[in-house]
């Protein structure tokens, strides 16, 4: 496994060791002794989440502000844009963003802890996303900061306008929304 780390030193994109061969590929998308090991990340995972999206549907920016989730996130059929937000007021990023892509090919995943908002972008004609959450899903406690805020500048690929859920064309900008301590 190769661990990359990113200019917020909390978000890691992870690199599983693929065995590929004629007949396909084998890979562990997860070992809790080798993230413990390797990665570091003590948090038990407590939920899988499965969403599939059409070509540029933008889901987020996700976040729950009490029952915090941390998310291990990777594409199993198309490509993403994956970000993730700076949601802790006392760190020295807050406000700031990490994009990768992920993509069924390159099998990476990201690593987002807690005090993060999340978002992703699909650039296939489709994306199944799989994560690992760290809390259980807590509708009353999730908030939603929205895409485009100029306070945050995410350098989205997309040229068209993207395709959004109600709640998300309704997100609050950074300034307005509740933070992390």
């Amino acid at each position: 496994m190769n661990i990359i780390q990113t200019e917020i030193a909390d978000i890691l994109v992870i690199e599983p060791h693929v065995f590929k061969d004629d007949r396909g590929f084998f890979y562990e998308s997860y070992n809790e002794r080798v993230f413990l090991e390797k990665v570091d990340i003590t948090e038990h995972f407590v939920q899988d989440n499965h969403s599939y999206s059409t070509k540029n549907v933008l889901r987020g920016l996700h976040y729950q502000i009490q029952q915090p989730q941390g998310k291990l996130i990777r594409v199993v059929s198309g490509a993403v844009f994956d970000v993730a937000v700076d949601l802790r007021k006392s760190s020295s990023t807050f406000g700031q963003w990490i994009g990768t892509n992920l993509t069924a090919e390159n099998k990476r995943q990201l690593w987002i802890p807690t005090g993060f908002a999340h978002g992703f972008l699909v650039l296939s004609a489709y994306a199944e996303v799989l994560y690992k959450t760290t809390n259980y899903y807590a509708p009353q406690h999730e908030r939603t900061i929205l895409w485009n805020d100029p306070n945050l500048a995410i350098a989205w690929p997309i040229q068209t306008k993207p395709i959004l859920s109600a709640k998300d064309q309704i997100a609050k900008l950074l300034p307005d929304a509740e933070v992390f301590a």
